[in-house]
């Protein structure tokens, strides 16, 4: 029995439809607690298809991290949607520390294993993330993480060995004037490509 050229198209538009997706999340990500698959579908729909979403959902790989035109992006979402737990620095408040080499969840010492804990939530105060921050801004939030820490290099699972060949740990400016603060996040939104090439 042949097809109608409609039912045919649709068919083949179906699979395309289907292969678009399945290449656009090529790794599956699982909830930290339940170990449910997470629905990235939830996430805010603005900031889904970046360059950088869409090199991290095929590869895990953050090409934010270390990238010094974005950390700014990155520091200023950390303050206003995870400062209040962690602290400013990562140090701990609340919510664990982020900025050393322990992890309440071993995953997290992964791109992929921290990016499931923002995304799905955790135990005690921590709610998922996905409709406060949009993917995008959680690989930025994640690269600033990433930035902040202050442990050995051996044990940054997510620096490439390139980049624990230049890599040092964090340390905080002795102040920080808002208008110095202002200036490099201005500046960062003009120079991290977010929308375009990476």
């Amino acid at each position: 029995m042949a097809l109608s050229t409609k039912k045919l198209a649709f068919a083949v538009g179906g699979v395309m439809a289907l292969t678009v997706f399945s290449a656009q999340a090529a790794l599956v990500f699982r909830n930290t607690i339940t170990g449910e698959v997470l629905d990235l579908n939830e996430a805010i729909e603005e900031g889904r298809d970046t360059p950088a979403v869409k090199e991290f959902l095929e590869t895990g790989t953050n090409p934010y991290i270390e990238r010094s035109e974005c950390l700014p992006i990155g520091h200023e979402l950390f303050l206003s949607a995870c400062s209040g737990c962690h602290g400013h620095l990562g140090e701990g408040k609340v919510g664990p520390g982020l900025n050393d080499a322990y992890w309440t969840y071993p995953k997290n010492a992964t791109n992929v294993g921290l990016f499931e804990t923002m995304f799905g939530g955790a135990q005690g105060q921590m709610g998922p993330m996905y409709g406060a921050l949009t993917l995008d801004e959680m690989l930025l939030v994640q690269a600033w993480i990433r930035h902040i820490y202050t442990g050995s290099i051996e044990d940054a699972e997510w620096l490439s060995d390139e980049q624990k060949k230049t890599f040092t740990p964090y340390k905080p400016p002795a102040s920080e004037d808002a208008d110095v603060h202002a200036a490099a996040l201005a500046a960062a939104e003009k120079s991290c490509k977010r929308n375009g090439s990476s």
